[in-house]
């Protein structure tokens, strides 16, 4: 999701860009770069890399041309807010997107790194991939009760946006954050919240199905 956030915001920006796949296991491509392996790279014109999606989204606006999602939009006590809003549920919805990522194509469709994925989540989380999906409704009931899921549905659905009823980088981070969770079987996303994240799609005329293996 870290990728999806910036792919997104190149979009809404209307940047060219070029989207290269990486592979977690693609040392030789990570040397070449002189980077540790990360979840997204952004370069630059200049040359810059950057793997830091919220500092990106955060400075994006500075570093290319295109419609503003920061600058003049986000007030940073709004932003950090939002991340310390992010930063309190975070353990939760790695655990809810464990089940989930091997719907992309990037993990689900080389066996090899599906494998790789699954032993990964169980070192991490002391569980299976499998054992997590089935732990799915008590960690979204989980999450929805400490996100006050409800409260934030009600305000995107009044708002139609996070800050000021217009498209921003914190739109683009929560539709991010959110997406996954409608992927969980059986779990049923607010009305509200399930309207805003294709409100963001289409502000950003960008789809976050781009890279699913089988479209929900």
């Amino acid at each position: 999701m870290p990728a999806q956030r910036v792919r997104l915001a190149l979009a809404c920006k209307g940047v060219d860009h070029e989207l290269v796949a990486l592979s977690h296991d693609d040392d030789a491509r990570f040397f070449e770069l002189g980077i540790a392996h990360a979840d997204l790279v952004l370069c630059l014109a200049d040359g810059s890399l950057h793997t830091d999606s919220l500092a990106i989204l955060r400075q994006l606006d500075g570093w290319v041309g295109g419609r503003p999602i920061f600058d003049g939009l986000v007030e940073p006590a709004a932003w950090q807010a939002l991340l310390d809003w992010r930063q309190s549920v975070e353990h939760l919805l790695v655990r809810l997107y464990a089940p989930v990522a091997p719907a992309f194509a990037d993990i689900g469709a080389d066996p090899a790194m599906q494998a790789a994925y699954k032993a990964q989540i169980e070192h991490r989380f002391g569980m299976s991939v499998e054992a997590l999906s089935n732990d799915r409704y008590d960690g979204f009931n989980q999450f929805a009760a400490q996100s006050r899921l409800a409260e934030l549905a009600r305000h995107l659905g009044r708002q139609r946006f996070y800050v000021g009823g217009a498209l921003s980088a914190c739109d683009v981070l929560l539709a991010c954050d959110l997406f996954p969770l409608q992927l969980l079987d059986g779990v049923t996303m607010p009305l509200d919240l399930m309207y805003y994240i294709e409100r963001v799609e289409k502000a950003c005329g960008a789809s976050l199905r781009d890279g699913l293996i089988m479209q929900h």
